[in-house]
């Protein structure tokens, strides 16, 4: 049985995992994710009883009840790197023994949501509406570092994508990932579902151009006009693909929805989205 490293997992002085600053009994198997610390205290205003409230850096952790259920309201922060630290950590706590540090025998499954808010790339994905991803492209390379990559991504997809975007090879290979099909059917069955790409910054790898120009500056429109077996590329968003990704790799279930705030073909946004993605937060911890 291996012996975890301290410098390959840290835990805290107080028994709690490095980043996110929380033990294992302070971790629900339900955990609905979000990149924003402040959705967290809006999450928890629905709640019947909290039993933890920590934080730490970007990392907003509240473990409570809800109608009976004990869920786990935690914010990622931004971007993909973020996804690494926030799955590894939390799936240390369910399935590592922080006192012998080795790999509990008893596997412990984690149900995930991630409930983000998204730019729309199609027409039939307007400002307001809930997109779930029930595929991701990762532009980000995150899955491309762990072994077993292939055995749990869409290669024909991938490949079929970067001829089609006529690839930049300076740019991280993408992978294409599907999320849990169980959850996806559970939480989004009254959504549109389609394919989420997971970019590597919220400006140029989207095609913003503010005063730089751009490398690629055609990619935006050739991932518009792409489609594979019937799925179409719906939105942007920065955490799909690392979160079903590496929740596949571990074993656990995991899926996002977002709302759509702004739409990149007819140039429109919603900056004041908050009721948007409150109706968005209560259906999620109504069907988790």
């Amino acid at each position: 049985m291996r012996i975890i490293p301290d410098s390959e997992l840290i835990i805290n002085d107080d028994g709690s995992v490095f980043h996110l600053h929380i033990k294992p009994e302070q971790l629900s198997e339900k955990i609905i994710m979000m990149g924003d610390p402040d959705r967290v205290t809006l999450t928890a205003s629905f709640f019947d009883s909290i039993e933890c409230d920590i934080q730490s850096r970007e990392f907003h952790t509240i473990t409570a009840t809800y109608k009976g259920k004990r869920i786990t309201a935690l914010s990622h922060g931004i971007g993909p790197d973020n996804i690494d630290i926030v799955l590894t950590e939390l799936d240390a706590l369910a399935n590592v023994d922080f006192g012998t540090r080795e790999v509990r025998k008893d596997f412990k499954q984690l149900t995930m949501v991630r409930v983000g808010t998204s730019g729309g790339l199609q027409p039939f994905c307007p400002v307001g509406s809930y997109v779930v991803a029930k595929k991701s492209i990762g532009f980000d390379g995150v899955l491309n570092y762990y072994e077993g990559r292939n055995a749990v991504t869409l290669n024909d997809f991938e490949e079929a994508f970067k001829k089609h975007a006529n690839w930049n090879p300076l740019h991280c290979s993408p992978y294409v990932v599907k999320a849990d099909e169980e959850l996806v059917a559970r939480i989004g069955y009254d959504m549109i579902k389609g394919v989420t790409i997971s970019a590597i910054g919220f400006y140029g790898p989207q095609g913003r151009y503010v005063r730089m120009p751009l490398a690629n500056p055609d990619l935006n429109s050739r991932i518009e006009t792409f489609e594979f077996k019937g799925d179409r590329i719906t939105n942007y968003e920065m955490e799909s693909a690392p979160l079903a990704g590496l929740g596949r790799l571990m074993g656990h279930k995991a899926m996002t929805v977002c709302t759509i705030i702004a739409n990149r073909l007819a140039g429109d946004s919603n900056a004041n989205y908050k009721g948007s993605i409150e109706g968005l937060i209560k259906t999620v911890l109504e069907r988790i």
